[in-house]
């Protein structure tokens, strides 16, 4: 029987190998690595009048125009830090001329951390105070 030691040596470097052949699973990791660590942020003062409203009514607790306001934000994409699933919530900023909520949200997380989005998930700005 080998050494437990080999064993592992051996399964480390495979498993490497098969990682960096892989072109999925690195711009899967690369993915996942900038959206947790390179998150752009953006000022406060810099956000549309629209979302600086939103984070008011926030942080006031509401109260919110949007039914849907408030509801539980699930990060599918997990485009913003892993957390249990309830940690974020997700509020509408409303869109001038738009017909129905349009794409700018506001996702607040239990520990008071506020993250922007003018595009509907796609990409998100930590807001800093």
């Amino acid at each position: 029987m080998p050494h437990p030691q080999t064993f592992l040596r051996t399964f480390l470097v495979w498993l490497l190998v098969a990682l960096l052949t892989s072109g999925s699973a690195m711009a899967e990791a690369r993915s996942f690595w900038s959206s947790q660590d390179e998150l752009p942020s953006v000022s406060l003062h810099s956000l549309p009048p629209e979302a600086r409203a939103t984070l008011a009514l926030i942080q006031r607790g509401g109260p919110f125009p949007y039914q849907r306001d408030g509801v539980v934000f699930q990060n599918r994409e997990r485009r913003l830090p892993r957390q249990a699933r309830g940690y974020y919530r997700e509020y509408t900023v409303p869109t001038p001329g738009a017909q129905d909520r349009g794409a700018r949200r506001i996702i607040a997380g239990e520990a008071h951390e506020y993250y922007y989005t003018a595009n509907h998930y796609r990409s998100f700005q930590r807001i800093q105070p």
